[in-house]
C-alpha cells in the first residue's frame, strides 16, 4: 500500500498530512474546481454531473494514500460548519406561494412521488434489514436516501450530517446514490421516446421539439442553468451574514428542546425530541419563512445564493468521497444499491401512476419523478436538454419544495426507523 511506502519515509500515512490544513483546503477547492469545469466544459461530464466527479477525485486521492482520510478541516470545517451553512442558502429558493402558483400538475405528481419514496424507504428498510446485518446503520442510510430521493443533495448532505451513519457507510450510500441516480436518468430519458408511454399520457412538449417549434439549446446542461448572474459585495457579505445567523438560531433552539425532553424521554416525547431537536427541521422551517414572506428583500439583497450555496455543497460532497475506502464500497454498496433501486422503482410507480390518475402529461411525470430523485439542477437540466423550456422553472420550483420537505420526512424515517 502506498500509505506504508509514506508513513516509511516521512512518517505519516498520506503524502497530505492531516495536520496541513492549508494544503488539504487548496486540494478540495481545486477538486471541486475542476468538477465544475468538465461538467460547465464537456457534455459527458454534464450528464455524469460535477458533484460526482468531486467524489470520484476524492476517493481517488484518498485511496493512493495523497490525502488523509481524517482531518479537522473535515470533521469540523466541513461537516460542522459548511454543511450548515450551505442549506439556509439554497432554500432561499423556495418561496412557497410561487411553488402553489406557478407548478401546475407538476406539483401534484411530485408530491404523490413523495409519498413514493418513504414508502419504498420503509420497504426496502425491512426487506433489506436482515442481510445487512446493521438494523440501525441501515435505518440511518435510508433516512438520508428518503431526503436525498426527494430534495437532491442537500437534504443527503443535511440527514448525513444529522445521524453520523460513519464515514465508510455514508459514503458507500453516497456511491450507490450517484449510480443508481444516473442510471435512472437515462430512463426516464427513455420514456419520452417509447411508445408505451406516449400512447398513455399527452406529451404536448416532446411533439413541439418534434416539430421543431421548439429549438433551446445549451452548451452543457450544466452551463446553461449556471449562466453568469449578478452580484455585488454587499450580496456576499448579506448571503454570510444570513446564512450563520439562522444556523445559530437552529441549533440554539433544537438544543434547547432536545435539553428539555431530555435523553431517557420514550414514546410519544422521544419523538418530539429528537424531531424538534435537530437544527436541519429549524433551518428549514426558518429558511422557508423568509424565502416565502420576505422574498422581495431575498430577490434585491442577496443576489447569489444558489451558486455559494451550491459551491459549498460541492466542498461536502468532496469530504463525502474521502473515507470511501473501495473494500468498503465493493462490501457495503451491492446491498445499498439494492435499497436505492427499490426506493427509486416505488417512487417511479407513484409518480406515473398519480400522473396516469390525475391525467397529467408525460413530461410533468418525468420531470417531477427527476426532482424527487436529483433535485431542482437535475430536473431543470433535464428539462433544458430535452428542449422543454417552459418546464424549466416548475422543474426548480418542485425541486427546492423538495429541499424543505425532504428535511422533515428524512428526519421522520430516522426516527421511526430507529437510526
Amino acid at each position: 500500500m502506498l500509505s506504508s511506502v509514506f508513513q516509511n519515509l516521512v512518517g505519516r500515512e498520506s503524502l497530505i498530512a492531516a495536520e496541513d490544513t492549508w494544503a488539504l483546503l487548496a486540494i478540495m477547492c481545486l477538486g471541486v474546481a475542476f468538477s465544475i469545469y468538465l461538467e460547465q466544459k464537456y457534455n459527458w461530464a454534464s450528464k455524469v454531473s460535477g458533484a460526482i466527479l468531486a467524489l470520484i477525485i476524492a476517493m481517488v486521492l484518498a485511496n493512493l494514500s495523497i490525502i488523509p482520510i481524517h482531518s479537522v478541516l473535515y470533521d469540523d470545517i466541513v461537516w460542522g460548519m459548511i454543511v450548515p451553512m450551505g442549506i439556509p442558502l439554497l432554500l432561499l429558493q423556495c418561496n412557497l406561494s410561487r411553488v402553489w402558483r406557478d407548478t401546475g400538475k407538476m406539483l401534484i405528481v411530485f408530491l404523490i412521488g413523495a409519498v413514493g419514496t418513504v414508502c419504498g424507504a420503509i420497504i426496502a428498510f425491512f426487506a433489506l434489514r436482515g442481510p445487512f446485518g446493521d438494523a440501525s446503520g441501515l435505518a440511518k442510510v435510508a433516512s438520508m436516501m428518503t431526503g436525498s430521493y426527494i430534495g437532491g443533495g442537500v437534504n443527503f448532505a443535511a440527514m448525513a450530517s444529522q445521524y453520523a451513519a460513519g464515514e465508510d457507510l455514508t459514503a458507500a450510500a453516497t456511491v450507490a446514490d450517484n449510480l443508481l441516480m444516473a442510471a435512472y436518468f437515462f430512463v426516464l430519458i427513455a420514456f419520452a421516446g417509447m411508445k408505451f408511454f406516449r400512447s398513455h399520457f399527452a406529451h404536448p412538449h416532446i411533439d413541439e421539439v418534434e416539430a421543431g417549434i421548439s429549438k433551446d439549446a445549451a452548451q452543457t446542461q450544466a452551463a446553461a442553468f449556471w449562466s453568469r448572474k449578478d452580484i455585488s459585495l454587499k450580496d456576499i457579505a448579506y448571503n454570510v451574514a444570513y446564512s450563520v445567523t439562522i444556523v445559530w438560531v437552529s441549533q440554539f433552539i433544537a438544543g434547547t428542546i432536545s435539553g428539555a425532553v431530555g435523553e431517557n424521554a420514550t414514546g410519544f416525547m422521544d419523538f418530539i425530541g429528537k424531531f424538534f431537536g435537530s437544527q436541519y427541521v429549524w433551518i428549514t422551517t426558518f429558511s422557508v419563512i423568509v424565502a416565502t414572506f420576505f422574498h422581495k428583500q431575498v430577490e434585491e439583497n442577496l443576489h447569489g445564493s444558489q451558486e455559494i450555496g451550491t459551491f459549498l455543497i460541492y466542498l461536502f460532497l468532496f469530504v463525502i468521497g474521502v473515507p470511501a475506502n473501495i473494500i468498503t464500497v465493493v462490501t457495503k454498496s451491492p446491498l445499498l444499491l439494492v435499497l436505492t433501486a427499490i426506493m427509486v422503482c416505488v417512487n417511479m410507480l407513484f409518480c406515473f401512476i398519480g400522473a396516469k390518475i390525475f391525467k397529467c402529461d408525460l413530461e410533468d411525470a418525468i420531470i417531477a419523478s427527476n426532482a424527487n430523485i436529483g433535485g431542482p439542477t437535475t430536473a431543470a437540466g433535464m428539462a433544458i436538454s430535452q428542449g422543454w423550456s417552459r418546464l424549466v422553472g416548475p422543474a426548480m420550483l418542485v425541486g427546492t419544495l423538495g429541499y424543505v420537505i425532504g428535511n422533515y420526512l428524512g428526519t421522520m424515517i430516522g426516527v421511526l426507523l430507529g437510526a
